[in-house]
């Protein structure tokens, strides 16, 4: 604890991630109709406070090699989750629900609406937040490891308020993924485009597993 103390990053940081937490319950826990707009208000309120708190953030550009990279990685992700479905639909109670809880929330708005969402507003502000401030912060007070850890954890618990140990888990998987990318340092710009890239490939157009 005298080590946490110690290298306790800004006030900032903790106040971030404490909205975080309240944006995620605001999120998960509304009327499932409205479930894109609430995730989209979750967005364009994280991405700007990671802006305005990391000033590298502002730099961010997107090179060919941020764009392979990011295309490539976003890959390697979905057969991971691949595996990952299918296993989750076979030994857990339940976990064929859940997916399908997941997925049938593209029910309540157009297909075009929502990728637009994803790729512009919902997976570059959850890289820039997670990842570019809150990864970043941790990492420069507790090193590369601990501090990965550490955001990589606040991202899953972030999710808890889902009431879906599927979606907990899948956050979690893909926090690792990511946030283990950041720390071997990918840039923002790569993390950017695989993250969005995923979150429309795996959600609009190819899914992992046809529903049930």
């Amino acid at each position: 604890m005298d080590f946490l103390k110690r290298n306790a990053p800004a006030p900032i940081v903790w106040a971030a991630l404490a909205l975080a937490f309240v944006l995620f319950g605001f999120t998960f826990r509304g009327p499932r109709k409205q479930f894109w707009q609430r995730m989209t208000y979750t967005g364009a309120a994280l991405g700007p406070i990671a802006l305005a708190a990391q000033s590298q953030l502002r730099k961010t550009r997107f090179t060919w090699t941020d764009v392979i990279l990011g295309l490539s990685s976003a890959g390697v992700l979905y057969a991971i989750f691949q595996v990952a479905d299918r296993v989750t639909r076979k030994i857990l109670p339940g976990g064929a629900r859940d997916i399908d809880a997941i997925y049938g929330l593209d029910a309540y708005r157009p297909k075009q609406e929502i990728a637009a969402r994803l790729a512009f507003i919902i997976g570059p502000a959850e890289e820039l937040f997670w990842r570019g401030f809150i990864q970043e912060r941790f990492m420069n007070a507790y090193g590369r490891i601990i501090g990965t850890g550490m955001a990589t954890a606040a991202y899953g618990g972030a999710h808890l308020v889902a009431g879906n140990f599927t979606l907990i888990g899948a956050a979690t998987v893909a926090g690792v993924f990511w946030g283990g990318m950041a720390m071997l340092g990918a840039t923002p710009g790569t993390l950017i485009i695989s993250h969005a890239f995923w979150d429309v490939f795996i959600f609009l157009i190819a899914p992992t597993q046809e529903r049930q």
